[in-house]
């Protein structure tokens, strides 16, 4: 070959514009083979934009390395390869969001393309798994609702042993204090029979003083008592009569019956 048109060849901007995207393709199919899943999902956003099978490629980049937000984005920009593949990888990824709803459609749009065996079974376990999560959704609601009535009945119970140890306060505070009252009433009773017994008291005193004042005698009263006990001694001595009898009609005979 004329060594002029090798270098033409070589340096011409239309043979670069075919060998470049060429050779980032091939890279970023090198890098998805390693597992290098984010670097070839670069690599292919480098290439154009528009062309679907780049937008297909780097969908599965983005679904292996696990940005299914992207993934999606990025299928449904690839519209014009294969069709019933194209919605059997948007199913996949609907499904590892876990929008079972979204992955049914997808595998059921697949299927009207074409039979796939591969499909059908994705199908049925996106099926299996949403009855399972409307299940568990039924059942943690019922849990909800039982843990819900059983705390309101615990509200209940608690507000009424609340309500009950109140009673119980009010009335222990009643007792207490007519307790206290009936304890006042006592002591003031109590005053006033002490004040009532000291009255009584005071008052036999004041009574017993002059009674002993009167059983004392004086000096002049004693003699007195004296000379009145030597009288009587000498009467009795000279046995004068202290009584005189009243006689009867018949002289010399005495009426026992009238011996006045």
């Amino acid at each position: 070959m004329n060594k002029k048109l090798f270098y033409y060849f070589l340096f011409s901007p239309i043979l670069f514009a075919d060998i470049l995207p060429f050779q980032t393709i091939e890279k970023a199919n090198d890098a998805y083979e390693k597992g290098e899943y984010h670097k070839s999902a670069e690599l292919f956003n480098e290439l154009k934009k528009d062309d679907p099978t780049v937008a297909y490629n780097e969908a599965n980049a983005h679904y292996k390395a696990g940005d299914y937000d992207k993934a999606l984005k990025h299928y449904e920009k690839a519209k014009g390869i294969d069709e019933a593949t194209r919605q059997h990888n948007l199913g996949n990824t609907h499904f590892k969001k876990d929008d079972l709803e979204n992955a049914i459609k997808s595998y059921e749009e697949s299927l009207k393309i074409r039979d796939d065996e591969d499909t059908r079974y994705n199908l049925e376990l996106a099926k299996k798994k949403q009855e399972q999560k409307k299940q568990q959704e039924q059942q943690d609601k019922k849990n909800q609702d039982q843990k819900r009535n059983e705390d309101k009945k615990e509200d209940e119970q608690n507000q009424k042993d609340k309500q009950e140890q109140e009673k119980d306060k009010k009335e222990q505070s009643k007792k207490d204090k007519e307790k206290q009252e009936d304890k006042e009433k006592q002591e003031e009773q109590d005053k006033k029979e002490e004040a009532k017994q000291n009255k009584e008291d005071k008052k036999e005193g004041q009574d017993a003083q002059p009674k002993e004042k009167k059983d004392e005698m004086t000096p002049e009263e004693k003699l007195t008592q004296k000379e009145l006990k030597h009288l009587m001694k000498k009467l009795n001595e000279k046995k004068m009569p202290t009584m005189m009898y009243q006689a009867t009609d018949e002289k010399g005979e005495r009426d026992d019956k009238n011996p006045w």
